[in-house]
């Protein structure tokens, strides 16, 4: 009996530990073009807390988080850069991304990704190729994912659900 209540002690603190390595894993570094054809690093919000949300324009809960992470960086404003990432697959273009920044009056730049900087940090790979959109990851002042949250595990995108992320961040 003392063995099992000694496992189960030890597995539930090794199982803490691997979730909390992959919530604390360093975030991969890119290099995307925006809707004006910019370049976006990573290495150039170094010191902000990121927001990255992945998404697509004809996704009806990416159009309702647009919003939403509106509000949010108005509550936040410098201290965080949100940055939307939309794939190159044949759905989104320059010309459905500016139609969409117009009508939910969107103002973060809006990333094209060929899927594999989606796939590093969403973590798609043959065993978890499902990609849940919309989804949000958010990297610390130092380049760490802190938390990834989708639409599927979190219940849904909400200011608070964000803020709860963000805010011990930036303290």
């Amino acid at each position: 009996m003392k063995y099992a209540v000694a496992f189960l002690a030890l597995f539930s603190v090794a199982a803490s530990a691997q979730q909390s390595v992959f919530a604390s894993r360093r975030a991969p570094g890119f290099s995307l073009p925006d809707q004006k054809m910019k370049q976006h690093d990573l290495q150039d919000y170094r010191g902000k807390v990121v927001v990255f949300d992945f998404m697509r324009t004809d996704c009806p809960k990416c159009q309702a988080l647009t919003p939403v992470l509106e509000q949010l960086k108005a509550k936040y404003g410098d201290k965080i850069q949100v940055l939307s990432v939309v794939p190159a697959n044949g759905v989104d273009n320059l010309q459905t991304v500016a139609r969409y920044a117009t009508q939910y009056k969107a103002t973060s730049p809006f990333l094209f990704d060929c899927g594999q900087m989606t796939a590093s940090y969403l973590q798609i790979t043959p065993k978890n190729p499902t990609i849940h959109l919309p989804s949000v990851v958010v990297v610390d002042k130092v380049g760490m994912i802190r938390k990834d949250i989708s639409e599927e595990t979190s219940g849904g995108l909400t200011l608070q659900t964000l803020t709860t992320a963000i805010d011990p961040l930036l303290k």
